[in-house]
């Protein structure tokens, strides 16, 4: 029988995202060193595969691991207003600061799958066989 995947609401930066381990998420800028270890308190919902919990306003004694994995900005977004005939033209623009995180298994250890592919290495394709020259394969043959 294959195991059953967790999966969670939780809550940062004020909104929402379903996750579960071994997912990567862009949420609000959070203070906190890429490489550490953060702990998401605020889930909402709880599946395990055998039942659902839905907390009030959390569900108690549940929280999940996260690694950051680093900082980033996201798009930049330009507002305009401009009213005609009344010379009013304002421009601004803005710039979202997000930090990337990676959702650890409950028990706090990164995805086996994921652990694997970044510890095994790259094969190196097989040196490619040089092309003899027509005339030397011509008078090879004969």
């Amino acid at each position: 029988m294959p195991q059953q995947r967790i999966s969670a609401v939780i809550v940062s930066g004020g909104k929402q995202y379903r996750v579960a381990p071994g997912d990567k998420i862009l949420v609000d800028r959070i203070a906190a060193e890429p490489g550490s270890e953060v702990t998401l308190d605020r889930v909402l919902l709880l599946d395990d595969g055998d039942d659902v919990r839905i907390g009030k306003p959390v569900v108690d004694g549940f929280s999940l691991q996260a690694l950051v994995i680093g900082h980033s900005r996201g798009p930049k977004i330009e507002v305009l207003r401009y009213k005609s005939k009344k010379k009013v033209r304002v421009h601004r623009g803005a710039r979202a600061d997000l930090t990337a995180l990676e959702i650890l298994d409950p028990s706090g250890k990164r995805n086996a799958a994921a652990k694997a592919a970044k510890a095994a290495p790259k094969k190196k394709a097989a040196p490619r066989k040089k092309a003899e020259p027509a005339a030397e394969a011509e008078a090879g043959e004969s």
